[in-house]
């Protein structure tokens, strides 16, 4: 990543370039909404391809579904969310903006646990530098007392708005695994150590979304909930976590994310969310700041316990040795889709100021397209023919660009901008010898090919 990279470069390439666009943006927009465009499109799905592949198609211990958006309401209420899925709130007395409490700078916010009800709450203190950040009314005097926002996106089901109609989008990918563990571990005759895999969409009605795409109230995600036997001692679960916290970082390697980049945090116990024994956070150095990227959470038997409780089912798998039955424990190792993408754009982005260049060095794999095929001149049929027979040839198995459009320096430059690792051009010699030019993206170097090792080439590039 360029150290001079910062989050208006990035906004500015993504919306010039067809990566990311502001959502409604002819009605005037709609707060922290952000729609991803045709190159950002392809980014996302690449990305998204890659996990699922690595993940659950060459594994054989892990298997994918796709499970509702929309989920009974009991769901929640046993799963801790309803009553527990909260921010603290506050609201400037002066102003009346309203903040996340925690997120305030010069402010520090303590949980509360309410011992005779079993709520809990916040409390407020401040330091010398704390104040507003938009009328610049200062100290913990000058906001209200800290309360409950539950981050739930609600909604009706069926015609009525009433309480009995209730239902809510859902706030992660994760509970629709456990609900369906039973039907999974059955149909697919599962017996622990197994994952269920997802990818999809949540919903979260955040108090302070922003800094782009990283926090939205809509967003995807990547989870997986890994199920182990019962722990006979805390290495049985710590090795599989551990296990866990090496892939996570091995996938981080792969979609080229510097390691000196990233830090792990270890969750304090007091911190930690109502159903993990132990949570690691992944961080990452975004040009606004160090931020969590990705978790891996021990989950123990707290959703599988819970939901069988309030549905009455048997949410157990059996040892295959002793033929008793067990609620197996979960390890979660969970991946934000967006956030990935904004960190990978970040990584990728380059310039050099006096060749006013800037491009993506993309990992070829994730790369909107993989070449792009340029006609020396756009006037000479002969070379236009060619050209189309290459970009016909190789659209078959891979994403490929065109442009006859400008000299060829800008076509280039045009590329490198959105990450095409390889540029392939069609000249006036490769009528005679069958050979083209391939410019690398990242060191602008250029080779002879013969036109029959392109595609072998490129998959070797790709794939490697």
């Amino acid at each position: 990543m360029d150290d001079r990279i910062t989050m208006e470069k990035i906004v500015s390439l993504a919306k010039r370039r067809g990566f990311v666009f502001p959502g409604s943006e002819i009605y005037g927009g709609l707060a922290n909404s952000w729609d991803y465009g045709p190159l950002g499109a392809q980014l996302k799905l690449n990305i998204k391809n890659l996990w699922w592949k690595r993940f659950v198609e060459n594994r054989d211990d892990i298997v994918g579904i796709d499970t509702a958006l929309i989920m009974n309401p009991k769901v929640w209420e046993a799963s801790g969310h309803v009553a527990t899925f909260s921010d603290p709130l506050v609201e400037c007395k002066k102003c009346h903006s309203r903040y996340r409490a925690d997120t305030l700078p010069g402010f520090s916010v303590v949980k509360m646990t309410n011992p005779k009800t079993g709520g809990f709450g916040w409390e407020l203190s401040s330091g010398p530098d704390a104040r507003c950040p938009n009328c610049g009314a200062k100290g913990v005097d000058s906001f209200t007392e800290p309360k409950a926002f539950n981050m739930m996106l609600k909604t009706f089901i069926g015609p009525a708005e009433e309480t009995a109609n209730i239902a809510y989008f859902r706030p992660e990918t994760a509970q629709g695994m456990f609900v369906d563990y039973k039907l999974v571990a059955d149909s697919m005759r599962l017996t622990p150590p197994f994952g269920i895999a997802q990818m999809g969409k949540a919903f979260r009605n955040e108090i302070t979304p922003g800094n782009f795409i990283f926090r939205t109230r809509e967003f995807e995600q990547m989870e997986i909930e890994y199920f182990i036997p019962v722990p006979k001692t805390d290495e049985d679960w710590q090795a599989v976590f551990e296990q866990w916290r090496i892939a996570m970082h091995e996938w981080m390697h792969d979609i080229g994310l510097p390691a000196n980049h990233i830090h792990e945090l270890e969750v304090p116990k007091d911190e930690l969310a109502h159903y993990s024994k132990r949570t690691i956070d992944f961080e990452y150095d975004f040009p606004f700041g160090r931020k969590e990227l990705y978790g891996l959470a021990y989950r123990t038997d707290f959703d599988l316990t819970n939901h069988s409780k309030a549905s009455g089912q048997k949410l157990v798998a059996r040892d295959p040795q002793t033929n008793e039955e067990y609620i197996p424990h979960c390890i979660e190792p969970t991946w934000g889709v967006d956030r990935t993408f904004l960190a990978v754009l970040c990584a990728a982005y380059h310039e050099d100021e006096e060749k006013k260049r800037v491009w993506l060095s993309l990992p070829p794999r994730l790369a909107p397209y993989k070449a792009a095929i340029f006609p020396l001149l756009a006037n000479k049929p002969e070379l236009i023919e060619k050209a189309k027979g290459i970009y016909s040839a190789l659209q078959k198995d891979f994403t490929v660009a065109w442009d006859d459009r400008g000299n060829i320096g800008k076509r280039y430059f045009s590329q490198d901008e959105i990450g095409t690792p390889y540029c392939i051009t069609v000249d006036f010699q490769t009528l005679e010898d069958n050979t083209v030019t391939v410019r690398d993206r990242d060191s602008a170097t250029q080779e002879r090919m013969s036109v029959d090792k392109l595609a072998e080439f490129l998959r070797e590039k790709v794939n490697g």
